[in-house]
């Protein structure tokens, strides 16, 4: 048993030792802060703030690996990224020096729907390649048409659509489906529809393919007038091109139905990413939720 002195020498050691603690305490908190250990709360390393999307993703280009997502399995109306896959069916499909002929139906179709177009001339002949550039950049109503009506082969539009939905099911794309090549709210404003993980994964594997990364990578394209056809200037509608470091891609969307939607990549260093925001309520909102997204993805 220790004596009455000895338990009073604990007592200061005791009482000498708690400053020193507070002391040390106080130290390691300053270093932290100064580190910046210490100055974000846990949820900002989590997850991005401020995204106002309905549903959104963001996962690593290279890898697949989802860091991010909200209602990855919600399907809803996407819009013109469905031209996504149709670039890809027909990049994939081949002979792009083909000429095609601009029908003079694309204007009533273009009118009847109040879509998106290229303002393509009935009359001219394109290659399928400009008729790429025609559809991905200005999200040319007029120039899926016309795709798809020539890679249909003798089924037209509808057979074209069939391949579409095969090669969705060929890729995965398990909640998706397209009732028509544009995006466009035919039959109805909720035929065509798909999933933030499915169009990561559609984006994921278009952007593979050279020549869909070089188109959408572009905030101009001018087309001179050939012997078959009038001169054009088409500019992308993608909010991030042009505008944010490191922004290569890849679609925007939108109807009444969908919102407002981006389908984005985006490389810093070393790192690509990709993701998609999806029902926003302008395209204003829809690049900054991107921004936002792509920040706290490049910042982890």
């Amino acid at each position: 048993m220790l004596s009455v002195r000895s338990n009073r020498a604990l007592l200061g050691l005791v009482r000498l030792a708690l400053p020193l603690a507070a002391l040390l305490a106080g130290a390691l908190l300053a270093g932290a802060l100064l580190t910046g250990f210490a100055v974000a709360p846990a949820s900002a390393a989590t997850t991005p703030s401020g995204v106002a999307a309905k549903d959104a993703e963001l996962a690593n280009a290279a890898s697949g690996a989802v860091l991010w997502t909200r209602s990855a399995s919600a399907e809803r109306p996407i819009g013109s990224i469905t031209k996504v896959m149709t670039a890809y069916l027909v990049i994939e499909a081949g002979d792009l020096g083909r000429e095609i002929k601009v029908p003079e139906a694309v204007l009533g179709y273009v009118a009847k729907y109040d879509g998106s177009s290229a303002d393509l001339i009935p009359g001219d002949k394109l290659t399928a390649e400009q008729l790429l550039y025609a559809m991905l950049i200005p999200s040319g109503c007029d120039a899926a048409y016309v795709l798809a009506a020539a890679y249909g082969g003798k089924g037209g539009e509808a057979a074209f659509i069939a391949k579409m939905n095969a090669e969705a099911r060929e890729l995965g794309l398990a909640r998706t489906h397209f009732s028509n090549f544009d995006g466009l709210p035919w039959p109805t404003e909720y035929s065509t529809y798909s999933t933030p993980h499915d169009l990561v994964i559609l984006g994921r594997d278009a952007m593979r393919l050279a020549l869909f990364r070089q188109i959408v990578g572009l905030h101009r394209f001018h087309l001179n007038a050939g012997s078959g056809h009038h001169a054009y200037t088409w500019h992308t509608t993608n909010p991030l091109i042009g505008t944010y470091s490191g922004a290569i891609g890849i679609k925007t969307g939108s109807t009444a139905a969908a919102g407002y939607c981006l389908l984005f990549e985006a490389v810093r260093g070393s790192t690509t990413l990709i993701g998609v925001a999806l029902g926003d309520s302008s395209f204003t909102q829809v690049g900054d939720d991107a921004k936002k997204m792509l920040n706290w993805g490049f910042a982890r």
